[in-house]
């Protein structure tokens, strides 16, 4: 987003496909509600706050988000471009291309039961994708953590037939309110939990029955309609490693004049890239995008000189920023 922002300030507009399904990458995946300290500025914030003043920063260049999709092919163009091809069949052809992907696509981690993969979609639903609708449901949710409870609450709200949370212990994980929700569902019995581990489904053409194993090593099979499974997110370096770029460490390398890699037009900031006293902090690929977006301008229109302006002074910065 901040790459973005950057961009927009030298004139130059964008386009952001993420594998996820809300803009925010790292910081929503993996931190989006703990403190983060060492943001210029700010003495403290969460990965879900300083992702709402990232957006908020680069609203005045209306980025086009395009989310759920991940870039699988990139190939060269006769007239300098690239053709870059999403898992979604979008289709675009940049002047340039910015790679910001952290350590990689994140994706769900998948329930492994026997018979499962039949029902992703229909039944079986991971919090990468769209959840079905509750209403008059008998909904299972497999997890412990902030956006397993949301959903849990979420369905109990919805007026679902039945809600059964299941996580290996009885110790959750989310922000004050959420909890409270939880344990308010709890205790008017609109929510079920059950501590213990699914170990088996049953279900042919449709799935109908997960089976647990609780604290006691008892088996309780649960009835249902959905699945909803909230095991986390783990990062996929995925297509990148098959673009021919040059790699190192399974990291992009870089010339960190420009940030620019082994393809012309083509650029890498943030934990995606390696480059030597390469250090993984936010703060430093702020200053990384910054340094590819005039680098991605000198590609862009070469021979141009690129003006650094300064936004505390620029009339023209002012204009495009909205504040003049």
């Amino acid at each position: 987003m901040f790459q973005a922002f950057e961009l927009g300030l030298l004139g130059v507009s964008a386009h952001i496909v993420d594998a996820l399904p809300e803009a925010g990458g790292q910081c929503i995946a993996l931190y989006a509600d703990k403190p983060i300290y060492d943001i210029p500025g700010i003495k403290v914030c969460s990965g879900r706050e300083l992702v709402a003043r990232l957006l908020d920063q680069v609203a005045p260049f209306k980025p086009k988000l395009h989310l759920s999709q991940t870039v699988d092919n990139i190939s060269a163009q006769p007239d300098g471009r690239y053709r870059v091809a999403t898992s979604t069949g979008q289709v675009f052809l940049a002047r340039s291309i910015l790679i910001a992907a952290g350590v990689g696509a994140f994706q769900a981690r998948k329930l492994h039961l026997p018979g499962l993969e039949v029902f992703e979609g229909t039944q079986v639903h991971y919090q990468t994708q769209a959840i079905a609708a509750a209403k008059g449901k008998s909904i299972v949710i497999i997890g412990g953590e902030q956006a397993a409870l949301e959903a849990a609450a979420g369905a109990c709200d919805s007026l679902a037939r039945s809600v059964t949370l299941v996580h290996r212990r009885d110790v959750l994980h989310a922000d004050a309110d959420t909890l409270a929700r939880i344990a308010a569902h709890r205790s008017n019995g609109r929510l079920r939990f059950v501590a213990g581990q699914a170990n088996s489904c049953k279900g042919k053409a449709r799935l109908h029955t997960v089976c647990v194993i609780d604290t006691d090593e008892q088996e309780i099979a649960l009835k249902l309609d959905q699945l909803w499974v909230f095991l986390g997110l783990s990062p996929k370096l995925g297509p990148v490693a098959q673009w021919g770029l040059d790699m190192e460490r399974k990291q992009l390398s870089v010339d960190t004049a420009s940030f620019s890699t082994s393809a012309p037009g083509i650029f890498a900031v943030g934990d995606i890239n390696h480059y030597p006293g390469k250090k993984k902090l936010i703060l430093c690929g702020f200053h990384e995008a910054t340094l590819a977006a005039f680098g991605a301008m000198q590609y862009i229109r070469p021979g141009e000189a690129v003006a650094l302006q300064y936004t505390t002074t620029s009339t023209k910065l002012h204009k495009a920023l909205g504040v003049a």
